[in-house]
C-alpha cells in the first residue's frame, strides 16, 4: 500500500468539537461554560452530543440520556435542531473549499481535505490547518480540531489527539513512532468485541500488530488482518473523494412507551417526513427511494421501501408514500418501540426531472424552507400539522 506518487500528500482531517452542543452554546450565550446535553428527555432517549463541560463527569454521545443525567445531574438538556446544524455545517464546508476543491465530507461536522496542491498558494499543511481553524473560530464562532498527515488514516487519528480546539501534525518520518504506542481500540473498524478478541491474542497496541505475520493476523481477524497491520504502519493510499455525497437522509424516533395501534404508528410518520423534507430542501436534494423502518418491542426490525416514478423533496409526498408502505405491514397486536423513514437515491433538487410544473415545484420549496426556518427559530413545536395536534407526536423528541 505504499504510495506510488513521488509527491508526498498532505491530508487534513478537520473535526468540529462537540458540534451540536457547541452550536447550542453559540446560539444561547447562557449555555456557554456549562454542561450541555443535546437530545430528548424520554426514558429511551440517547445523547446526540455532550459538551466538553459534561464529559469529565462521564457523559458521552450515544449514551442513554438517563445514564448521562445520572452521571452529570446538573447538565442542561436541549433538543436536537437538525436544520440549524445543517446551516452551520454548510458555512464550515464553504471555508474548507476556499483552500481546496478536494473535500470529502464524512458527516455534518467532519471532513478530509487533500491540500497537496494548495501548498504553493497557502503554505504547508500546518499553516493551512491553522488558517482553517482560525476562520471557523472568527467567522462562525466555533472550535475545531485538525490533524495533518500524509494519509487519511493518520490524519483522522491525529485530529482526535488534542481535542478540543487541537492541532496535531504528523510528518512522514514520524508516522510509525506516532502510531506504535496507540491502544488497539483506535484501530479502524475496531469495535468492543473486536478489541476484546485482539487483546485476548496479545494485540494491545498498534506496535503489536506490526510485529505479527500476515497469516497469523488473518487467522485472528479474517481478511482485514493484514490491512490492519498496514494501517498500523501508516500505509493508507486511499484518495480524498470530493464526490462522496450523502447516501441517504433519515429520521427515526424511539418512544417512551410502545405504540400499540396502527393509527398511533401512522401518526409518527408525518413528523419524520417533515424533518426529512426540511433537510432535503436545505441541502437542495430530491429523493427517488423512500424506506419505512419499524422496530418492535422484541427488538426485531423490518423495513419496506419503494422507488418513486419521479424524485421528491416535500413532506406530503414522503408522508403519503410512507403511509402506503406502512399499509403493507400487519400491525394488529403489534407493539412498536421505534419508527423511522429514510430517503435515498438522492440527486440535485435543481436537476431532478419532474412532472410537476415549475411554479408548483417552487411553491413546495418555499413551503418546506418556511417550515424549517420557523422550527429553527421558535423550536420544534412551533409549527406542526393539524393531524398531529392531540396525538402527542408534536411533543416527542427524536432519539437520534
Amino acid at each position: 500500500m505504499r504510495y506510488a506518487s513521488p509527491v508526498e500528500r498532505t491530508i487534513l482531517h478537520v473535526d468540529m468539537d462537540a458540534f451540536y452542543a457547541s452550536v447550542e452554546q453559540l446560539d444561547d450565550p447562557s449555555l456557554r461554560g456549562k454542561a450541555v446535553l443535546v437530545g430528548g428527555l424520554g426514558p429511551r432517549s440517547v445523547v446526540s452530543a455532550a459538551s466538553y463541560e459534561a464529559r469529565p463527569f462521564g457523559a458521552r454521545s450515544a449514551m442513554p440520556m438517563g445514564e448521562a443525567l445520572r452521571r452529570c445531574p446538573h447538565a442542561i438538556v436541549v433538543p436536537v435542531r437538525h436544520g440549524r446544524y445543517s446551516e452551520v455545517s454548510a458555512r464550515v464546508f464553504a471555508i474548507f473549499e476556499r483552500y481546496t476543491p478536494l473535500v470529502e465530507g464524512l458527516s455534518l461536522d467532519e471532513a478530509f481535505l487533500d491540500v497537496t496542491g494548495s501548498r504553493s498558494l497557502y503554505g504547508d499543511g500546518e499553516t493551512i490547518a491553522r488558517a482553517i481553524k482560525s476562520a471557523i473560530r472568527t467567522e462562525i464562532g466555533l472550535p475545531a480540531s485538525a490533524g495533518v498527515a500524509p494519509c487519511k488514516f493518520v490524519a483522522k487519528i491525529a485530529s482526535d489527539i488534542r481535542k478540543p480546539d487541537g492541532l496535531c501534525v504528523v510528518r512522514r518520518e514520524e508516522v510509525v513512532d506516532f502510531l506504535a504506542p496507540l491502544p488497539i481500540e483506535r484501530m479502524w473498524g475496531m469495535g468492543a468485541k473486536s478489541s476484546e478478541t485482539a487483546r485476548a491474542h496479545g494485540y494491545t497496541t498498534f506496535a503489536s500488530l506490526t510485529h505479527a505475520d500476515d497469516a497469523t493476523l488473518e487467522r485472528t481477524f479474517g481478511q482485514r488482518g493484514p490491512l490492519m497491520k498496514a494501517l498500523a504502519l501508516g500505509d493508507d493510499d486511499r484518495e480524498v473523494n470530493p464526490s462522496r455525497d450523502a447516501q441517504s437522509i433519515g429520521a427515526e424516533e424511539t418512544f417512551d412507551e410502545d405504540l400499540r395501534t396502527p393509527e398511533a404508528i401512522a401518526a409518527t410518520l408525518l413528523s419524520h417526513a417533515m424533518r426529512i423534507a426540511a433537510r432535503l430542501v436545505d441541502e437542495r436534494l430530491a429523493a427517488r427511494v423512500v424506506t419505512v423502518k419499524l422496530k418492535f418491542a422484541d427488538f426485531h426490525s423490518i423495513t419496506r421501501r419503494v422507488t418513486l416514478a419521479e424524485p421528491t423533496f416535500d413532506t406530503d409526498t414522503i408522508h403519503r408514500t410512507a403511509r402506503e408502505l406502512l399499509a403493507r405491514v400487519d400491525l394488529q397486536r403489534a407493539r412498536v418501540r421505534l419508527t423511522g423513514i429514510s430517503v435515498s437515491n438522492l440527486e440535485s433538487i435543481d436537476n431532478a426531472r419532474t412532472l410537476f410544473p415549475d411554479a408548483e415545484t417552487e411553491r413546495r420549496k418555499i413551503v418546506e424552507r418556511t417550515r424549517a426556518a420557523l422550527r429553527d427559530r421558535f423550536g420544534s413545536t412551533a409549527l406542526t400539522r393539524a393531524s398531529l395536534l392531540g396525538t402527542g407526536a408534536q411533543k416527542r423528541k427524536p432519539s437520534e
